[in-house]
């Protein structure tokens, strides 16, 4: 931080920033003024004397994070990055919203520099912060020595109502204080005002209160008083006392139209078509997109200053670097996200009878895949009991304890999933988390974002099946698997036998370009030594793979995935040497392959094929064809034993060779 505030300069930044912000919504009629016009003071503080960042190297590894969690106000961060010297010309403002600019609509991670979260559905963008500031806890402790101090950034959030009024936020900050995440500071701008009204219609909560039960600091402030800002913020800084630190900053939402100031009217782009009267108000030309000379000199400055921190920071990191060359050589390996490349090979094969669940199997590959991967960390929500992906001697993280690997969630899986993935963003360290299959849909929002910000985390859901059994239908995951198998880019693998339980899990952890979920089940299943160890761990790495082959000519193909892969063995042997197995542990991975490959395993000539899922049907039609037949479960499932459940709904060896008959 700047040893002063340089308050007229930042006050004419300020003003320039809504001047950018009213400019580029003008120009595409679309856009969220509200925000960036409101909070233009927050924005001058932070980026104008109160972060450490270096904009010629935005991955730099002891920048302070921000993150904009109300992702519609974009215009505010782009006009600051700009501002601030990132790669994020004027050009770039000018398109905001158009195609292929830097400046879409909301802000995207890996599209712009300086972005380090997609944000946009409310709330998201806390976990976000929440996730990176755990990140930075566990890291500190791993890697900082007693002689130099390589990590000690804080992470910055902007939120307004509607972030705290998502569950998601609630979920998120109430770990953060339990945590005592105290390198997190939260700013709130509270200006009354939500999209469709003003706030007071739908809460008349004490959000102070609210936060500091969770075991936050608070602090309400003028939220365009900068001077009371610098304070909140360096006294937030200079507090390592175990708490999170929240920052009420009272703003005029649109502030600068007169038109629609403090009202619902300027949330949204209903302010621009005053764009010219409210250039005039603020002290601009009528020339859109102007930035003074004087702010460009003042922000020219302010990197020099930190430059001069960066470059300070180079030497600490280059003695530590020379005095822990291990530790720097896992700090970096992990950053650039390298991974090994031969889990396959290391982790040991199970025995030929071995027999259990594949949430068990996972459970022995996760402690294996523990020790080669050391920066992987795990987590379930209240159910490590049942997931079995804790790490043995990996400890508990506590506030105590920021070594610990497995972190416990509690009962907050929406929470846990923005919190995934701001480990993720951050890149220090491979994050998963674990839960039961039917409660995906409560973190479905974060994982949907994890594949589209290409963000690498491993979920781990078990309970996949109706096999589940006596919990009921509740709790009987029919559509999940398919419901997932819909989101772009995420990998969905449910391995149907302990060998492709390490392949699924090496495909997960070599996984650097988005998630993947492993589906595992809690009833047993067999293990299938037709092939060897190396080859079903390879099929799983494909995604589909011949599990048996025919020993005279093709008739008939049996596709299936996880537990049922036992039916379709079990069914082939019963129907004779011309029927082949295919496994198919994640289809996406299949779809993947080279077409050679695909027409390997499914030649085109064979249009007789059956396909069972314990799931419903739909997604596999393209798999049999017009020709084919698909056993699976399109209902909600019944309270009995697991056994008894799939026989009910027709997931047997006797169905399956009963429909190959019929097929003729």
């Amino acid at each position: 931080m700047s040893t002063t505030l340089s308050e007229t300069a930042l006050q004419e930044a300020a003003q320039i920033a809504r001047g950018l912000a009213i400019d580029a919504v003008h120009a595409c009629s679309s856009g969220h003024l509200g925000l960036p016009l409101g909070a233009a003071e927050v924005g001058a503080v932070l980026f104008g004397h109160a972060m450490q960042y270096h904009p010629q190297e935005p991955k730099w590894m002891n920048r302070d994070r921000f993150i904009l969690s109300a992702g519609h106000g974009s215009m505010f961060l782009y006009s600051w990055l700009h501002l601030a010297g990132y790669d994020l010309p004027l050009t770039e403002l000018r398109n905001f919203r158009q195609l292929h600019s830097k400046t879409p609509g909301h802000p995207e991670f890996g599209e712009t520099p300086g972005v380090e979260a997609t944000t946009g559905p409310l709330g998201q963008g806390v976990g976000n912060a929440v996730g990176y500031a755990l990140a930075g806890k566990m890291a500190a402790a791993r890697f900082n020595s007693s002689t130099h101090k390589i990590l000690d950034y804080h992470v910055f959030a902007l939120a307004g109502d509607g972030c705290l009024q998502e569950g998601v936020a609630a979920e998120s900050a109430a770990l953060a204080g339990h945590l005592g995440l105290d390198n997190l500071i939260l700013i709130y701008d509270s200006n009354d005002v939500t999209l469709d009204t003003m706030a007071k219609v739908t809460q008349s909560e004490n959000t102070a209160q609210r936060f500091a039960s969770y075991g936050f600091d608070v602090v309400t402030i003028d939220g365009h008083d900068m001077r009371a800002i610098a304070k909140a913020i360096e006294d937030a800084r200079g507090s390592d006392n175990g708490k999170p630190k929240l920052i009420i900053a009272r703003t005029e939402i649109g502030r600068g139209i007169p038109e629609v100031a403090g009202t619902a009217k300027a949330h949204g782009e209903g302010g621009a078509k005053f764009a010219a009267s409210a250039r005039k108000g603020l002290g601009l030309p009528a020339d859109p997109f102007f930035v003074s000379d004087q702010v460009r000199q003042y922000f020219q400055q302010h990197q020099t200053r930190l430059n001069e921190r960066y470059r300070a920071w180079s030497e600490i990191y280059k003695s530590w670097r020379a005095a822990n060359p291990q530790q720097a050589e896992l700090l970096e390996a992990g950053y650039r996200g390298d991974v090994p490349s031969d889990l396959t090979d290391t982790i040991p094969e199970f025995a030929p009878d071995y027999a259990d669940a594949t949430r068990n199997s996972g459970g022995i590959v996760m402690q294996h895949v523990a020790t080669q991967v050391p920066l992987l960390i795990t987590g379930s929500a209240d159910l490590f009991g049942s997931t079995k992906n804790y790490i043995n001697d990996g400890l508990d993280l506590q506030r105590e304890q920021p070594l610990g690997r497995n972190v416990w969630y509690g009962i907050r899986e929406h929470g846990m999933g923005a919190v995934l993935n701001g480990i993720a963003y951050d890149g220090f360290f491979r994050p998963s988390g674990a839960t039961f299959a039917v409660f995906a849909d409560y973190l479905r929002p974060s994982i949907r974002l994890a594949a589209l910000a290409h963000l690498p985390v491993i979920y781990i859901f078990t309970h996949d099946s109706v096999g589940v059994g006596e919990d009921g239908p509740t709790h009987q995951p029919v559509e999940t698997c398919s419901g997932l198998r819909v989101i772009p880019n995420l990998d969905v693998m449910r391995p149907g036998d302990p060998e492709e339980v390490a392949g699924a899990f090496a495909a997960a952890i070599q996984r650097v370009d988005g998630p993947t979920v492993l589906l595992l089940s809690r009833q047993k299943v067999a293990t299938q030594n037709s092939l060897s160890a190396k080859v079903r761990r390879q099929g799983a790495l494909q995604g589909g793979y011949i599990a048996r082959s025919e020993t005279k000519p093709l008739q008939l193909i049996l596709l299936a995935t996880g537990s049922e892969l036992q039916h379709a063995m079990a069914a082939a042997e019963q129907l004779g040497p011309a029927v082949r197995v295919v496994s198919m542990p994640c289809l996406e991975r299949f779809d993947r392959q080279t077409n050679e490959y695909r027409d390997l395993v499914l030649p085109p000539t064979c249009t007789k094929r059956i396909a069972i899922e314990a799931g419903v049907p739909d997604l596999w039609h393209k798999y049999v064809g017009p020709a084919g037949r698909i056993l699976g479960i399109p209902r909600f499932g019944l309270s009995a034993p697991g056994d008894t459940v799939m026989r009910e709904l027709g997931m047997t060896v006797e169905a399956l060779v009963k429909t190959a008959r019929e097929l003729g």
